[in-house]
């Protein structure tokens, strides 16, 4: 049985990427760039969504009435969903909580 010595001038290190850096994006700081990059591209593809739909749409909402780009519309339509959910999912946190104090 022969074992395979590594050559002395050989990188003990594997050949997949580099060592040094291997943990970088596994810190809080590379985390947040990652959710930094993702919201500039969500908020480029929003923009260019925006821009090709500039068209007038008539929104009636109870007595008010308003005339909105059809773009700017689905954005606060979204932002009121999340908004909604947020207050939702908030809520039953706080009864979560409530409930775990309890026992």
């Amino acid at each position: 049985m022969t074992t395979a010595v590594p050559d002395a001038g050989a990188d003990p290190t594997p050949s997949k990427g580099s060592s040094k850096h291997k943990g970088a994006l596994k810190t809080r700081a590379g985390y947040a760039w990652i959710g930094l990059l993702i919201a500039a591209v969500i908020g480029i593809l929003l923009l260019v969504f925006i821009l090709q739909n500039l068209e007038q749409v008539n929104v009636t909402v109870f007595a008010w009435d308003w005339n909105l780009p059809l773009g700017v519309l689905v954005l606060l339509s979204v932002i009121a969903g999340a908004l909604v959910t947020a207050l939702i999912g908030g809520y039953r946190i706080l009864q979560l909580r409530r409930a775990a104090k309890r026992k």
